[in-house]
Parts: structure tokens; C-alpha cells; sequence
């Protein structure tokens, strides 16, 4: 399967289908899975032995036996229910290793599937679906293996307990037990078939919910600046409506459980059939008290099953969710066996064409260009030209549609994909932070960088001074997404940052956008140091970037209409030259370099 990023997995999944994706991650834990199954067994048998020693102590009793005959048989209850606590503790804990090591594995192989797939798919899926997915739906897989499954495999010797009895105590007893197995198996298939479809809904009514929520939540300040709480308010009643409606037919279908009638009239029908066969003096009255006590049994299965079938829908449904993402392909591959060398810098853009979507308008039209290695490139034009789509194309997060990218001569999906992304550091003017320490959030493209070289990228950063402002300095955590610093300072900390893995290709994404005019100066300058000796790509309405760039591309429209240095584009280029007027008159022109 077509990847960016591949999981580290010491075990292969069968993802062909939800049920061989479950049995693949059970055998996973075989140990786990026979103490349980065996526990269950033990604990249905030791169950049954209750009601035939007492049947046997009945019968010493109705013979007039003495009293000392029943002491044996109690001691028998008494170490047989002893030795069934034990083994139920050992059932039910391994139970609960089993479905926690099974969390684990499952939410592991997701997350790194999550990380493997491309901005394409992330981009068509909201993140609070994917969210829900992750966190609510994996749980659901827990709860489905325990109590689920335990309960299921419990219940299912329980079933067999009362049948195995009857045969060995007078087989035509065999008859009730025998009956009520064959309803209870058509009732609960009809159970199961009438509460898949509802449980698909419940878990995609969820995550729709969960959805909306992140949604509203990542975008609360456009919702409080445009007064719209009530109306957001309104809108997430709806979906919170829907998930309420489909636990309530949900209800519904689990209050029609048919085996709740079930065990009524073969407790009726097995007592009568019982007594009759004692009055012909085919069994003992002893036999009918054991056997009723048998019959007795079959109260846990129908009362657990419920949950239990209803947890094992749920868990069925999130794992068809859970697969839905992680067999969906990706549109790249990360090419392990690619090209792999120390990048030069050389860039070009070949005749290159992109869209999104196969449906959606195209963004860029047979674009071509050519950077030097080592050498400063400015892209220039206005708003949804096409500037940003270029330089995601350059490192693949997208792949072109038409025609090719090329890094030092070879075309970009030829390169292994994780040298070629190491190699490139993109600053983008909507900065993103972890919500990590300073120094974390610096080192992160590069985690084996010492305190030393951290400081040091952050002087060339001019962010130093501001970080020592904080009490904790480099160990201060930022917020969310740094929303705890102004823009100039997550600017300043992302050309930390990219200072730090010191890229022989650096993109700069009208980066100093926010940086006030107090160390505009500084910042340009550490731009400037930056780009010598690396090629540099800058995305810019700063006038003085623009012109100390070695070569301009002016993009009109997703097309190239101009190219070349900043006094042949002012003699030649209109859309330059009033592109440069707009800027100018917006704002003096600072010659920061001097």
C-alpha cells in the first residue's frame, strides 16, 4: 500500500476485512486468548457442578440418608466455587490485557497510518471524524474484546452446560435445553442483523458530531467575532439530535430481545417436562432439582449476550471504520529504494500543471522556471496565483498533474522521499507550533541538536532575547499552535527552527509577514545570512526581498508572465511593474540591506 510513512510494526495486520483484521490482532496474544477461553469454560463448569451436588444432596435427604452424607457434598460446593473465583480472576484479567494490548496495537497502527497518508486525504477528511476514529472507535474495539467478547465466550459455554448435563443425567431431558438453543440461535441472528445497520449509524453519527465540534472549536474566533454562538448552538443540536435518535432505535431493538422470553418458557416447558418424567419414575426428584438448577444457567448468557451483541456490533462497526481510513491509498510513496544523495540545490520547474481534485479548476498552468544552486529566487503575484501551490509541489506534498519537478536534475517522486524532504525547510507564513517547549519546537526537524546549537539558531533567528524574557526561557511551553506568542515570535521561532537543520534548499512563505517593525531590520538580515551559500526560494510582498533576489517569476493566474531581475522586469513586465507600484505606494520602501 502506496505511503508518505510507514508505521514501524513488528506484525502484519489482515486487513482484507474487519473480521480477519480482529483475529489477526487476537493472534497477536494467544496466551491471553486461551486463559480466557479456558476460564470461561471452567467457570460454566464449576457452575454447573453447584446445582448437581445439590441435586445429589437432595436425594440423600429424600432417602432418609444421615446428615453427615451432605457434608462431603458441601465441602465439594465449597472448593469448587473456590477454585472458580480463581480462575475467574485469572479470566477476567487476562481479558482485560488482552483488550488493552489490542487498544494499543490498533491505535498504533492507525496513528502511524494517519501520519503515512497524503495532504490530498487529509484534506477531504474532516479531523474531527478522523479524531473520533482514532480515540472514540478504538475504543469501541476494546469494549467489543472486554467485556464483549468475554461475555460472548462465556456465554457460549454457559449454552453448552445445561445441554451436556441433560444428556449425561437422562438424555430425553436433553429435549428443553436442546429447543431453547435452536430459538435462542435464530433470535439472536436476527438480533445481530437488525443492530449492525443502527450501530453503523451510531459510530458515523458520532463522528460527524466530533467533527462539528473540532471544527467550531479550531475556528471559535471567527465564530465569536460574527456573534454566531446561537446559531452554532442550533447547528450541533441537529447532529447531537441524530445521535441521540439512533441510540434511542438502538434501544429499541435491544428492548424486543426475544430471549428474554426465551429462558421463561424453557424454564415452564423443562420443569413440566422434568416432573413428568420423575412421576413415571424415569428420574429421581434430586434430577429434577439439579436440572432445574441447570436450566437456571442459561439466565447469564441471555442477560449478558444483550450487552454483550450490542458491544460486538459497535466494536464491528469501528473496525470497518477503522479500516476505511487505514486501507484507503494514498497518492504518494515515500520510494525507499529511491535516489539518495547530498543535495546541491538545483531547482526546476518543468511545464508544470496542477489540480487538487480531478473535478476542480486547475492551479497552476504549464509553469517553468529554473533556480541555481545557492542561488535566491523570489515568487511574486497576486493573491491565489499559484505561489504557494509551487513550492508544495517541490517537496511532494503534492504531486504534479502535468509535466515534472526536478531536485539537482532528478525529477522529485524519483528521490527516496525522506531524503528529499530533510533537505528542503519550508517556513510558511501561517506558522505552526507544538505545544511543546521553545527549544523543542527549534530541534525539531532536527531532535539531536544540542542546547548550544539551539541558541545559536535562535540568535541568527533574533528570537534569543525574547526567549530569555520568559521565566523558564527555552523550557517555556507554548500553547496550542503557539497561541501563547505573538506572530512575530512564532515567526522568529520557525526561522529558528529552520536555522537549526541548516537545509541546502530553504522556502520562505511570506514568512515576515507579522514581524514588527522594530527588528524588521535584524530579521532581514538573518534572511540574508540564511540564504548564502544554499538555494533560497522566497515567497514575498517585502519590496526589499524582492529586489535583492537573483531571479524573479511573476505568476498571473497560475501562469508564468514574467521572469527575470527586478530592473529588466520594471522595464519589460506590466504585471511587475504594477504588482511593485501597489506594494510600494502600500507601504516605503526600506533598503534593509544596506
Amino acid at each position: 500500500m502506496a505511503s508518505e510513512f510507514t508505521a514501524r510494526r513488528t506484525f502484519k495486520s489482515d486487513r482484507s476485512s474487519p473480521l480477519r483484521y480482529i483475529v489477526s490482532h487476537i493472534r497477536r496474544h494467544p496466551q491471553f486468548a486461551i486463559t480466557m477461553v479456558f476460564g470461561a469454560f471452567a467457570n460454566a463448569a464449576l457452575a454447573a457442578a453447584v446445582p448437581y451436588f445439590v441435586g445429589r444432596a437432595f436425594n440423600n435427604l429424600q432417602s432418609g440418608q444421615p446428615l453427615e452424607t451432605i457434608l462431603p457434598l458441601a465441602f465439594a460446593i465449597f472448593a469448587s466455587q473456590g477454585l472458580r473465583a480463581v480462575l475467574q480472576l485469572m479470566r477476567n484479567g487476562s481479558s482485560e490485557i488482552f483488550a488493552q494490548r489490542i487498544e494499543r496495537d490498533v491505535r498504533d497502527e492507525l496513528y502511524g497510518s494517519l501520519l503515512g497518508k497524503s495532504m490530498s486525504f487529509h484534506d477531504s477528511v474532516p479531523v474531527g471524524e478522523t479524531m473520533a476514529r482514532v480515540t472514540n472507535d478504538v475504543r469501541e474495539l476494546n469494549l467489543m474484546m472486554n467485556p464483549g467478547m468475554n461475555l460472548l465466550v462465556g456465554s457460549g459455554m454457559f449454552l453448552l452446560t445445561p445441554f451436556i448435563a441433560a444428556l449425561l443425567e437422562y438424555p430425553p431431558l436433553a429435549l428443553t435445553p436442546g429447543l431453547f438453543l435452536l430459538f435462542y440461535g435464530i433470535a439472536q441472528y436476527y438480533y445481530v442483523k437488525n443492530m449492525s445497520p443502527i450501530a453503523q449509524d451510531v459510530r458515523a453519527s458520532f463522528g460527524e458530531m466530533n467533527a462539528d465540534v473540532a471544527e467550531a472549536l479550531e475556528g471559535l474566533q471567527v465564530v465569536k467575532g460574527a456573534a454566531a454562538e446561537k446559531r452554532e448552538i442550533a447547528h450541533f443540536d441537529g447532529l447531537a439530535d441524530r445521535v441521540r435518535d439512533n441510540f434511542i432505535r438502538q434501544g429499541r431493538v435491544e428492548a424486543r430481545y426475544l430471549p428474554m422470553l426465551l429462558i421463561g418458557l424453557a424454564m415452564a416447558g423443562g420443569f413440566t417436562h422434568a416432573a413428568f418424567l420423575q412421576q413415571q419414575g424415569l428420574i429421581a426428584s434430586g434430577a429434577v432439582v439439579a436440572f432445574v438448577g441447570q436450566l437456571m444457567l442459561f439466565g447469564f448468557p441471555v442477560f449478558s449476550s444483550l450487552s454483550a451483541f450490542t458491544q460486538a456490533s459497535l466494536g464491528y462497526a469501528s473496525t470497518k471504520r477503522i479500516l476505511a481510513i487505514i486501507n484507503q491509498e494514498t497518492t504518494l510513496d515515500q520510494n525507499t529504494g529511491g535516489y539518495e544523495a547530498p543535495v546541491k540545490g538545483a531547482i526546476r520547474f518543468e511545464n508544470v500543471s496542477f489540480q487538487y481534485q480531478p473535478e476542480s479548476a486547475v492551479v497552476t498552468h504549464n509553469v517553468s522556471f529554473d533556480v541555481e544552486p545557492g542561488k535566491t529566487v523570489a515568487i511574486v503575484g497576486q493573491t491565489g496565483s499559484g505561489k504557494t501551490t509551487l513550492i508544495k509541489l517541490l517537496n511532494r506534498t503534492y504531486d504534479v498533474t502535468e509535466g515534472r519537478v526536478l531536485v539537482d536534475g532528478i525529477d522529485v517522486r524519483e528521490w527516496n522521499l525522506e531524503k528529499l524532504r530533510s533537505s528542503i525547510s519550508i517556513i510558511e507564513q501561517d506558522i505552526f507550533l507544538f505545544s511543546r517547549s521553545i527549544a523543542d519546537n527549534i530541534r525539531f526537524g532536527r531532535p539531536e541538536a544540542t542546547q548550544e546549537e539551539v541558541e545559536a539558531a535562535a540568535r541568527k533567528a533574533q528570537a534569543h532575547e525574547f526567549i530569555l524574557s520568559f521565566p523558564e526561557g527555552y523550557d517555556t511551553v507554548v500553547g496550542q499552535r503557539g497561541v501563547t506568542l505573538s506572530g512575530g515570535q512564532r515567526q522568529r521561532l520557525a526561522l529558528a527552527r529552520a536555522f537549526a537543520t541548516n537545509p541546502p534548499i530553504l522556502i520562505l512563505d511570506d514568512s515576515t509577514s507579522a514581524i514588527d517593525s522594530a527588528t524588521e531590520d535584524k530579521i532581514q538580515k538573518a534572511i540574508w545570512t540564511a540564504a548564502q551559500g544554499r538555494t533560497t526560494i522566497l515567497i514575498t510582498h517585502r519590496l526589499s526581498q524582492i529586489r535583492w533576489a537573483d531571479h524573479i517569476v511573476v505568476l498571473r493566474k497560475g501562469r508564468v508572465v514574467a521572469q527575470g531581475k527586478h530592473e529588466a522586469l520594471m522595464e519589460s513586465s506590466d504585471a511587475y511593474r504594477r504588482i511593485f507600484a501597489r506594494y510600494e505606494s502600500a507601504a516605503p520602501v526600506k533598503n534593509e540591506m544596506g
